[in-house]
């Protein structure tokens, strides 16, 4: 994954050409990197994943439409934010297009403040997006670092519970306990529940998954 220097980079995808060429260079001259590509299918074969970044979309292009390209990212997990572009479209295709995802739809022709406005907003998630994964990704390798009854306990912690009923849910005794959260917490890098609360939002331990 590439680091963009500039304001973000921008996928655009639409098989009219000049739409194209002519969105292109109005981003460029705004700040932003840029790949244009004409097809859905030239977009998985030959994009590069730089951070933040979103993805311009047309929603009605031949052979593979918009909306196919979008579940084929969910399916990669690539969490693109998408800002759908169409002449026409059915209610329908606009409702799916949000239910996977999408953070805007521009009706062509549109201003081109109205796109700027729709590439920041969808930079400012992607890199919120960013940022949380890698918190999640440094949570899994501290949490791998934890012992089986460090990690057991760890998960008790999180729901909230406290050291006398950590203590009776485990059978230990409540200075084992003590002792016990604070390895927990120096070795998650942190100094207070507080802080591991927040380092641990949206973390699902692996034991947990059962």
């Amino acid at each position: 994954m590439y680091t963009m220097t500039s304001k973000g980079h921008v996928y655009l995808v639409d098989d009219d050409h000049d739409i194209r060429i002519h969105l292109g260079d109005v981003l460029k001259r705004h700040g932003y990197g840029v790949s244009d590509f004409s097809s859905a299918a030239l977009f998985l074969q030959q994009a590069q994943r730089y951070t933040p970044a979103v993805l311009v979309l047309d929603m009605r292009m031949p052979e593979m439409t918009g909306l196919d390209l979008q579940k084929v990212l969910l399916e990669q997990d690539w969490l693109l934010p998408i800002i759908y572009m169409s002449g026409e479209s059915y209610n329908q295709e606009i409702i799916d297009a949000m239910k996977f995802g999408a953070i805007e739809f521009l009706w062509k022709p549109f201003a081109h403040t109205q796109l700027v406005q729709a590439i920041d907003k969808g930079l400012r998630l992607g890199s919120e997006r960013h940022s949380d994964q890698q918190r999640l990704l440094r949570v899994d390798s501290l949490h791998q670092s934890l012992s089986p009854r460090e990690k057991s306990m760890l998960s008790l912690m999180l729901l909230g519970h406290s050291n006398k009923e950590i203590a009776l849910a485990t059978s230990v005794l409540a200075d084992t306990v003590k002792k016990r959260r604070a390895q927990i917490l120096a070795k998650m890098q942190v100094n207070s529940l507080a802080e591991l609360l927040a380092l641990c939002k949206n973390f699902d331990p692996p034991s947990s998954k059962d």
